[in-house]
Order: structure tokens, then C-alpha cells, then sequence
């Protein structure tokens, strides 16, 4: 079978019956979390062979269909099976190719009124699902983040940057629907900054903006021009890019605060990475005032939600957000690589293999930094002073000292 035998269309896959295939995704855990192909399994890229050579019964006579992020890896695997004799094929353009593919329940010969309501009830339902289903994981938990961390003042006039993902579109929808029901006054203002997003995923946030009923106010920067040169930590430097871009376009604006979706999961993983790999006992605190703007603080209302909490809401929606859209992700695809590696992400994967014999390990090491004791430590910073464990001991035996000639 001929490579063009072998690729198939999203458009192509919706015109086969669904009894004579089945989607199987084989990208890592990381990236399945942002979602999935409708119908599609899991099975790992390193363990399809196996799996399939040993379970038939998986497929039950149908065509196996591949993908990957982009379809390149897929294509390799696709030939494979096929040369053992598994019909196989391989999606064209891997999950990104497929996230365009209209909605579940849309279908290009209705007619525009029937596609408004069905649009406008799923809107409703998946608002409903935060309301109900998840109104304690979700929403309760970002009220107590906001209201134990004081996040929000009134009057707040709040930038929500929006990146596109999971995280970040929730946050959104949280803002709006806390904004709906304080006592205190505030506004906020959806902001998407393109850093330079081909025109897929451009249109992908734009469409799930509207599915949400988030309106966005959209800026484009040449970021992704500028790091792709960059051969030295060029993600710290998209990031600081970013960042900068997003605080001075919120002043620009009239806000005086941003809001990033970090949640619970960022803050243990962001913990543990800074003992495992950078030597410091350091936490992601909810919120931060900015030091070159000033009068602007950033603020994480997302901070009491788990991941896993997101991902389910995602999936009971049957939502598809972008992952991570950088040039290097989609040259690292190019070139083999289409996983994500990376610290954070081998701490999340050893964060979940602790969870097996430990299924409180995240809330011990997340209440760890609410209960830091500085006397039992022999060394801290604090406003960018070194505290050593010697000059501490000798302040507290001075203290001492002082307390009991005052009892004297």
C-alpha cells in the first residue's frame, strides 16, 4: 500500500460507516489530556504492535486508523501493521488536522437556524456542567481560591489571558460566571494574544470562544518570529516575551491586574521541579505584584483546581482545545519527536506513579507550602535576602535572652 493509499482525510474518515474502523490515539498521556478524537482509544505509540498483534479482538475485523500530533509518526506505524498484516491507515495531519472537523451534532447540510440552536444548547449544557456536575471540583474551588487569597478586589478591571487551552478557556468561563454572581463590582477583559498560531489553531480559539460565549479581544505579536532563532532556553524567552506582551497590553486597556490559569497541578509540580532540578524549596504563590509594571499585579484564580478535575469537564463536554502551538513543537514533530519531554513533564509522570501507593501525595506537598515552619529550616530568602541558619540561631538566642530579662 502506496503512502497516499495509506493517509486519509478527516474529511475522507466521515464518509466511511463507523463500524468499519477504529481511531486509535497514540500520542503520550500529557498530550491526550488536552483531548481526543471522537471514538478514538488510547494505546501509547511504543505499545500499539504489541497490543494489537496480541489483543485482535480490539479491532474486531475493522481498519485500524492512526494518528499522532501531525500525522508523521502515524504514517510509520501505519505501514507497519500493514506489513503484518493488520489493515491500517493513517489520519492526515494527526489530531491538529482533525480539531477543525466541525462539532459533534453539526453537519454541513443543515440549515443555519438548526445550527444556531444546536449550538446555543450545547453552550448551554456545557455552562449547565460547571453549575451542577462540577460546581464543587470547578467552581467552588475557584471562589476559595479568590476569596481565602483575596485575588479580586472591587473594581478590578481583570486582562483573563487566554492561550487557547484547556486551563486558561475554564478560567474564562469561571471569571464570567463569578462575575455574574458577586457581591463585588469587577470587570474583565478576554485577551488573546497571537504570538504567530498558524491559521488553525487561530481559527480553533476563535471557535471555541464562540462555543463558550467568551468574547475575546484579539492582539498579534511576532513572538514565535523572533524565538525561532533562538537556539539557548528559547521557551523561557517565549514566556518572559509573553508575558511582558500581556501586561502591557492589559495597562494599554485600563486593567490593573492579569489572570494566568495555573492550577493545583501546575503548583506541586512547580514545587517539586524546583527541589528536583533547581536546588530551592520554592512554591508558585496565587498571586504576584508585577515588578516592571508597576500598579499591575497577577493573580492565579485557578489555583485550588486539580487538572485531572479539568480534563474530566473537558471530556464530558467533548471539547478539543490547543496544546501547545509553538514552531519548535511543530518542528520536533518533523523531525520524530512527538511527545512532549521535559522536566515538568517527567515530574508529572512521577507524580502519578506516587499517587498508586499514596493517593494524597498532591494535597500533602500543596498544604506543605502552607505550613512552611522557618525555624526548622537552615536557610531561607526572603525580599531577596539570604537567611542563614547561623544568623537566625544567633537572633533567636538573643531574643531569648531579652525575653528573660524581661520576665526578670
Amino acid at each position: 500500500m502506496s503512502d497516499t493509499q495509506i493517509e486519509i482525510t478527516p474529511q475522507e474518515l466521515k464518509t466511511l460507516p463507523q463500524d468499519s474502523y477504529q481511531l486509535i490515539d497514540t500520542r503520550d498521556d500529557a498530550s491526550i489530556a488536552y483531548g481526543m478524537a471522537n471514538g478514538a482509544i488510547h494505546i501509547p505509540q511504543e505499545g500499539v504492535v504489541d497490543r494489537l498483534t496480541s489483543e485482535p479482538e480490539l479491532l474486531k475485523g475493522r481498519t485500524a486508523i492512526f494518528y499522532c500530533a501531525r500525522g508523521i509518526l502515524s504514517m510509520e506505524l501505519a505501514s507497519e501493521l500493514n506489513r503484518r498484516g493488520i489493515p491500517s491507515r493513517s489520519l492526515t495531519g494527526g489530531y491538529n488536522g482533525w480539531l477543525p472537523a466541525p462539532l459533534a451534532g453539526e453537519t454541513p447540510d443543515k440549515k443555519e437556524a438548526e445550527k444556531e440552536e444546536a449550538r446555543l444548547a450545547r453552550q448551554k449544557r456545557i455552562e449547565d456542567s460547571i453549575r451542577r456536575k462540577f460546581h464543587v471540583p470547578l467552581f467552588s474551588r475557584f471562589a476559595k481560591a479568590v476569596r481565602d487569597y483575596e485575588l479580586i478586589q472591587e473594581n478590578d478591571k481583570i486582562a483573563v489571558c487566554i492561550s487557547g487551552g484547556k486551563d486558561s478557556m475554564l478560567m474564562a468561563k469561571l471569571l464570567q460566571l463569578l462575575q455574574r454572581h458577586s457581591d463585588v463590582p469587577f470587570e474583565v477583559v478576554n485577551l488573546v494574544m497571537d504570538p504567530g498560531y498558524n491559521a488553525v489553531n487561530r481559527q480553533k480559539i476563535e471557535s471555541n470562544a464562540a462555543l463558550l460565549h467568551i468574547p475575546v479581544t484579539i492582539f498579534e505579536t511576532n513572538i514565535f518570529d523572533v524565538t525561532s532563532g533562538i537556539e539557548q532556553s528559547p521557551c523561557y524567552l517565549c514566556a518572559r516575551m509573553r508575558r511582558g506582551y500581556l501586561y502591557s497590553k492589559a495597562r494599554e486597556l485600563g486593567c490593573n491586574k492579569i489572570a494566568l490559569g495555573h492550577h493545583f497541578s501546575d503548583v506541586v509540580e512547580t514545587t517539586v521541579m524546583g527541589m528536583f532540578y533547581g536546588s530551592q524549596l520554592q512554591a508558585m504563590p496565587p498571586k504576584l505584584r508585577s515588578r516592571n509594571f508597576p500598579g499591575m499585579e497577577l493573580i492565579r484564580p485557578m489555583y485550588c483546581i486539580h487538572e485531572d478535575d479539568i480534563i474530566a469537564w473537558q471530556r464530558y463536554n467533548g471539547l478539543e482545545f490547543i496544546q501547545c502551538a509553538c514552531r519548535f513543537t511543530e518542528h520536533a514533530a518533523a523531525h520524530g519527536n512527538d511527545g512532549s519531554s521535559s522536566k515538568r513533564q517527567e515530574v508529572k509522570l512521577l507524580l502519578r506513579e506516587l499517587r498508586r501507593t499514596n493517593p494524597d501525595i498532591e494535597k500533602s506537598i500543596f498544604h506543605s507550602i502552607h505550613s512552611v515552619c522557618l525555624d526548622t529550616m537552615v536557610g531561607y530568602k526572603s525580599g531577596g535576602v539570604e537567611h542563614t541558619f547561623a544568623d537566625c540561631y544567633r537572633e533567636r538566642g538573643e531574643m531569648a535572652e531579652m525575653e528573660k530579662e524581661d520576665a526578670e
